[in-house]
């Protein structure tokens, strides 16, 4: 990134040119506890990587952030969790989470059954919801309750004590019904080894958990910082793993946008319909925006934007 203009100005700049942006997206309404959210709301954070980071022994104490707008206020993370589970899965079971998930672009919206049952119960990603719904089931192979592995995992690398919100859980478990349709079709191809009902109850809380734009960029940190967390000061993902993680967000983070937001941002990022992006600076920072307002993708429309001219004002692209 450049660093003729401070990081702080660059944030107050964004912050003005997307006001014309407002309005043109809608919550996701599907999901009730998240229809209620001011659609006016916005915050942005960018927590960048010490030198130190490098070096054994970095000190967090170097850690730079950088934050506007609604940035402290938590917010339902949704897909952007799967990042996380995914980083987990890897972690403990290694390559094996290629075996019942792919690595490809669907080019289609992320709750998509048709393909699916074409493709013999194999989800084309780990960021669609059944490919998330697979690496859920194989997190039940190494814990009791992933979804609480997941929240410890974000809240540990983000420096705070996340909360799974019980209100929007019980929301998406009540209208989850494609959700549901997606699991059992996965089941009964084999896909999905565990009760399908407890894979999607572990996979609807893991979606609720609230987190900060500050807090979502300390903790995918480790992703700009080959693997380590300046926050905790240890290695988290090995460097190899750190690369592939970004590929994939690269390639799939955005579901079926995601060969548009590369062209207009360039960064590895990941989405979710509560309005969360989380994007990735290979080396220098992560950046975590909120606007709950989503296009018909089912991204945010404003932090799409926002992300987009945080890229162009810093040169930050990785393309």
């Amino acid at each position: 990134m450049k660093q003729a203009v401070s990081i702080q100005d660059v944030l107050a700049e964004v912050a003005v040119m997307v006001r014309p942006h407002f309005g043109k997206g809608r919550p996701a309404s599907y999901i009730p506890q998240l229809a209620q959210v001011d659609p006016r709301k916005f915050g942005m954070a960018v927590c960048t990587v010490p030198k130190s980071a490098f070096i054994a022994g970095g000190a967090s104490a170097d850690v730079q952030e950088y934050a506007i707008g609604d940035a402290d206020e938590p917010f339902s993370a949704q897909s952007v969790t799967k990042l996380f589970a995914l980083g987990l899965a890897l972690n403990r079971v290694g390559d094996e989470v290629w075996t019942r998930v792919g690595k490809e672009p669907s080019g289609t919206p992320f709750n998509w059954l048709s393909q699916l049952e074409q493709e013999q119960g194999v989800p084309r990603n780990p960021f669609i919801n059944a490919g998330a719904l697979a690496v859920t089931d194989i997190l039940f192979d190494t814990v009791r309750e992933p979804d609480s592995l997941v929240r410890d995992f974000m809240g540990l690398l983000g420096s705070a004590n996340l909360k799974i919100d019980e209100a929007v859980a019980a929301s998406e478990l009540e209208t989850g019904h494609r959700n549901r349709a997606i699991a059992h079709l996965m089941r009964s191809f084999g896909t999905i080894t565990h009760d399908a009902e407890a894979v999607i109850e572990a996979y609807c809380r893991q979606c609720a958990i609230t987190v900060s734009c500050r807090e979502l960029a300390r903790a995918a940190l480790p992703l700009a910082a080959a693997g380590f967390s300046p926050i905790i000061e240890e290695s988290v993902f090995p460097e190899r793993l750190t690369r592939r993680l970004n590929a994939l967000l690269l390639t799939c983070g955005i579901y079926d946008s995601v060969g548009s937001f590369a062209y207009r941002v360039g960064l590895p990022s990941k989405s979710g319909v509560g309005g969360g992006i989380v994007a990735i600076v290979p080396g220098q920072a992560a950046i975590a925006v909120w606007s709950p307002e989503l296009d018909r993708f089912g991204t945010s429309v404003v932090g799409g934007y926002a992300l987009e001219y945080f890229s162009q004002l810093t040169n930050c692209s990785v393309l």
